[in-house]
C-alpha cells in the first residue's frame, strides 16, 4: 500500500479504502489505485510463476448439471500444473466464502460457479486484487468481471421457433426463479420466437418456479394443464422441469407426444431416460468449465482480455418428446 500510495500520490488510507473494497471512493481514484496495483506487481501470488492453487466453489448439489462442468473444470486445472480445492454444496454458501479468499494462503484465482453474491460483492473481491471467473452467473456480471454462460437467449429462442414450426400456438412457459439471469434471458428467446409469428405470451400460460426441481415442475404443469383450455405443449426451464411436466401429463392420460408435447433445457443425462426421450436445448457444460480455466490462467497470467463476458453456442436436440399439435 506504502508503494501504491507513492506512486499514485494518495495517501495510504484512501489506497486501503480501495483495497478492501469500501463504497467511499470516487470512482476515478478506484481506477488509478487500480491501475497503480497491476503496474506494481501488487497482486501478489498472480504475479508468481506458481500462481498457488484454484479455488472452486459451486453452492448446490454436483447433480447432473453441476456435475460435468466442476468435473471439467478440475480436470482442466489439473491438465495446468496446478492444485484444484474444491468447495461444493449448502457448506459453501456462507457468508465469509468470499471475503477470506485475497488473504487464503497459497491461492491463485478462483471459479465462481453460479454465485449468490450481489454485484457488489463481486466486485469488491475484484477490488481486493483477486483473480476469479464466473461460471453461470446468476445476477448480472458488473462490466469488467469476466463471466462465461452458455447463449441462453438464442437456446430459447430455438426450442421456441421448433414448437412454432410444428404448429403450436398455446405453448406454456414454465420459467426459472425470476431473480435469475438466465431466467430473464431465456423468457427473452422465448418470446422472440412467439413474436415471429405474431403472438404475444399469455399470463395464464407462464409459471415461474423458486427452485428448478422436478417436483416444482410437476406442480406448475399440474396448474397449466388443469385449466379449461389447455396447452398443446410445455416448454420447460430446464431437463428436471420437463420430466416433472411429464409426470403430470401421465397421471392426466395425455399422450406425450401424440397429445401434449414437452421440451427442456440443458440436455443433461435424464433427458434421454424419459419415455419418449426429450427434446432440449444442449448447452456445452463441460467446455463452459474449460473456457472458465482459460480465462482465468489468462488473468493470471497477466494477459489483456478483450472480451471479458463470454458466451458459447448452444444447439437444439429434437427427440420424441415433440410433435405437430392435435388436429
Amino acid at each position: 500500500m506504502r508503494e501504491v500510495a507513492a506512486d499514485t500520490g494518495l495517501s495510504i488510507a484512501t489506497v486501503s479504502r480501495v483495497l478492501n473494497g469500501q463504497a467511499n471512493v470516487a470512482p476515478r481514484t478506484r481506477e488509478v489505485v487500480l491501475e497503480a496495483v497491476g503496474r506494481l506487481g501488487g497482486q501478489g501470488q498472480r504475479l508468481r510463476a506458481d500462481p498457488g492453487a484454484i479455488y472452486i466453489r459451486c453452492p448446490y448439489l454436483l447433480d447432473e448439471y453441476f456435475g460435468p462442468m466442476v468435473s471439467s473444470v478440475v480436470e482442466t486445472v489439473e491438465l495446468h500444473g496446478m492444485t484444484a480445492i474444491l468447495n461444493a454444496g449448502k457448506a459453501a454458501r456462507g457468508s465469509s466464502a468470499l471475503s477470506a479468499l485475497p488473504g487464503r494462503q497459497g491461492v491463485g484465482g478462483g471459479i465462481l460457479i453460479l454465485p449468490p453474491e450481489s454485484g457488489s460483492e463481486l466486485e469488491g473481491l475484484r477490488d481486493r486484487g483477486f483473480a476469479f471467473v464466473v461460471l453461470d452467473p446468476r445476477t448480472p456480471p458488473p462490466r469488467d468481471i469476466v463471466a462465461v454462460s452458455a447463449a441462453h437467449t438464442t437456446g430459447a429462442r430455438n426450442v421456441m421457433s421448433h414448437l412454432v414450426k410444428l404448429g403450436h400456438r398455446r405453448i406454456g412457459i414454465v420459467a426459472g426463479p425470476r431473480d435469475w439471469l438466465v431466467t430473464d434471458a431465456r423468457m427473452t428467446g422465448y418470446v422472440a420466437a412467439l413474436a415471429d409469428v405474431g403472438i404475444l405470451p399469455s399470463p395464464d400460460l407462464l409459471r415461474f418456479v423458486d427452485e428448478p426441481t422436478v417436483e416444482q415442475g410437476y406442480d406448475a404443469a399440474c396448474a397449466l394443464l388443469d385449466q379449461p383450455e389447455r396447452p398443446t405443449a410445455v416448454v420447460g426451464f430446464n431437463d428436471k422441469i420437463a420430466v416433472g411436466a411429464l409426470r403430470a401429463a401421465r397421471e392426466r392420460g395425455l399422450r406425450v407426444p401424440d397429445e401434449l408435447s414437452i421440451a427442456g433445457f440443458d440436455d443433461t443425462t435424464v433427458s434421454q431416460a424419459t419415455d419418449p426421450m426429450l427434446t432440449t436445448v444442449r448447452q456445452p457444460l463441460a467446455e463452459l468449465g474449460r473456457m472458465a480455466v482459460t480465462m482465468l490462467i489468462r488473468m493470471i497470467q497477466r494477459h489483456d482480455l478483450d472480451a471479458r463476458h463470454v458466451e458459447l453456442a448452444t444447439d437444439l436436440v429434437v427427440r420424441g418428446s415433440t410433435a405437430a399439435p392435435p388436429s
